[in-house]
């Protein structure tokens, strides 16, 4: 490694990176402590096997960074196509792990390539945004990047892995900075709104209600530019009312059972402490029982009670809850709000697209992992199995993540200016 690149290397995020992989490792450990197996560094443990991968991330941190940043961009759709081609395979060669055939096991390992398909993903789209030609308020351009985001999530909501598929909607953001009509992203929080609403009200009433909002807002408007022009409104409108009669249908034929009872678990229309809302119910509990300082390293009775299933890989938050109290958690929310705006801010300072939108596209994967599995945890979203990366545990997640700020670290070290 270059002297130069030594010295502008984001150390801030490598740092914030050591603290969160750290503090998992710790958080692993505890959650999976044994008398048996009481050394952190025994590699037959989750927390072993987890420093084990940290371990080979760190090996990979100074060979990528010696790559030639060009490599990640003229090679995007090599990556790309290898990555649909491993999605591809598991419907032959995978194995069911928890209902979704979603893994290679190979030689005792497991293999996740959903993850790898974020990277190459990120990688194609911005490729693609880079070109001069592109214009995403064009329909043709636009479809284009859309199809190269929704074949690997189609992909992997067969198998079915509802919560990887759902990470690459993130991608939203970064295309919203390079020029999509920002209405876009209101017309998506709009139907996912609807979408609850739709599960809570009446359909038709519901309808009604929306068009008397369109026509007051309407009037409102109209009266300060006379001149508004009145067919988006009847077209969202539109839009709108087929969306919420429609809701009905994919609720109950596109969504499974299970998905199905954890919305309704999450929106209170079921209340089910013991059975598919027992995850959620113990999780809060044990984020609540945590107090302001926690009750310790080692010593929260859920944890050591083993209450909260999968508490070492999507519901580890709960432990840091338990364990180090609001205090604790609050500390983590803010590392993780510091590096998600850090690749933002020296994103914006790359004079070239590529590395900027890569910047974007990362931090906006990584914000939502971040919140949806923070946001299963409180019981704010329904459960959809998405680790907390550089947390849980995870071998190819965290081998995953670490790679993608891997790959920003080098960008961000060889920006031109």
């Amino acid at each position: 490694m270059s002297k130069n690149i030594f010295l502008r290397l984001d150390w801030l995020s490598i740092l914030i990176f050591l603290l969160l992989v750290s503090f998992g490792i710790l958080s692993i450990y505890s959650t999976t402590f044994s008398e048996i197996h009481v050394s952190i560094f025994n590699w037959s443990t989750p927390a072993g096997k987890q420093f084990l991968i940290f371990t080979f991330c760190l090996l990979l941190l100074p060979l990528i960074l010696l790559i030639n940043p060009n490599i990640f961009e003229h090679l995007s759709t090599v990556f790309y196509v290898l990555s649909l081609v491993s999605l591809i395979g598991l419907f032959v060669f995978g194995e069911k792990i928890n209902g979704a055939l979603s893994w290679y096991l190979i030689g005792g390992f497991s293999f996740q390539p959903s993850e790898f398909a974020k990277i190459t993903t990120a990688i194609l789209v911005s490729k693609s945004l880079s070109s001069i030609q592109i214009d995403l308020n064009k329909t043709s351009d636009l479809i284009k990047i859309i199809l190269s985001i929704i074949i690997p999530v189609i992909l992997i909501f067969l198998q079915p892995d509802a919560g990887s598929g759902i990470v690459f909607f993130g991608l939203i953001f970064v295309l919203i900075r390079e020029g999509l009509d920002i209405r876009v992203l209101y017309l998506g929080l709009l139907l996912v709104l609807l979408f609850i609403l739709s599960l809570l009200f009446n359909p038709i009433g519901l309808s009604i209600a929306i068009l008397v909002i369109f026509l007051l807002v309407y009037r409102l408007i109209v009266r300060t530019y006379p001149k508004t022009n009145k067919k988006p409104f009847i077209l969202v409108f539109g839009i709108s009312a087929l969306f919420i009669f429609s809701v009905d249908f994919i609720f109950n034929s596109v969504f499974e059972q299970r998905h199905r009872d954890r919305f309704n678990i999450v929106l209170g229309l079921e209340t089910d402490s013991k059975g598919i809302g027992y995850n959620i119910n113990q999780s809060k509990i044990a984020i609540g029982s945590g107090g302001f300082l926690g009750k310790g390293f080692l010593n929260g009775t859920q944890t050591k009670g083993g209450f909260v299933p999968e508490q070492h890989s999507d519901y580890i938050f709960s432990t840091i809850g338990e364990e180090w109290g609001f205090l604790g958690s609050f500390t983590l929310i803010i590392l993780y709000t510091i590096l998600i705006l850090r690749i933002i801010f020296r994103a914006e300072k790359q004079t070239q697209p590529f590395p900027r939108i890569f910047s974007y596209s990362f931090a906006s994967m990584l914000f939502v992992h971040f919140f949806i599995n923070i946001g299963m945890t409180l019981g704010l979203v329904p459960t959809v199995g998405i680790p907390l990366p550089f947390i849980s545990y995870g071998g190819t997640n965290l081998l995953a993540f670490s790679i993608m700020l891997f790959i920003y670290l080098n960008l961000d070290s060889n920006r031109l200016n």
